[in-house]
C-alpha cells in the first residue's frame, strides 16, 4: 500500500511540473533568450538524474552485501 502512496505522489509532482513547465514555455511575457536557457538546464539535470539511476541499479546489480545488520 506503500508503493501506491507513493506512485500517486508521484504521478501528481509530475503532473504538476508538467503544467508549470508548459506555462512557462508558453509565456510571451518570457523573452526568449530566458526561456532557452532555462530549457537547457532543466534536460541537462533531467540527463544527470537520469544517469545516477540507471549507475545505481547497475552497481546494486553487483553488490555483494547480504544480510547486513546497520
Amino acid at each position: 500500500m506503500q508503493k501506491v502512496a507513493f506512485i500517486l505522489i508521484g504521478i501528481g509532482i509530475l503532473a504538476l511540473i508538467g503544467v508549470s513547465v508548459r506555462f512557462f514555455f508558453m509565456a510571451v511575457e518570457i523573452p526568449l533568450y530566458i526561456r532557452i536557457p532555462v530549457g537547457a538546464v532543466g534536460v541537462g539535470a533531467l540527463i544527470l538524474i537520469g544517469l545516477a539511476i540507471k549507475d545505481r541499479m547497475e552497481q546494486a546489480k553487483t553488490d555483494k552485501f547480504e544480510e547486513v545488520d546497520s
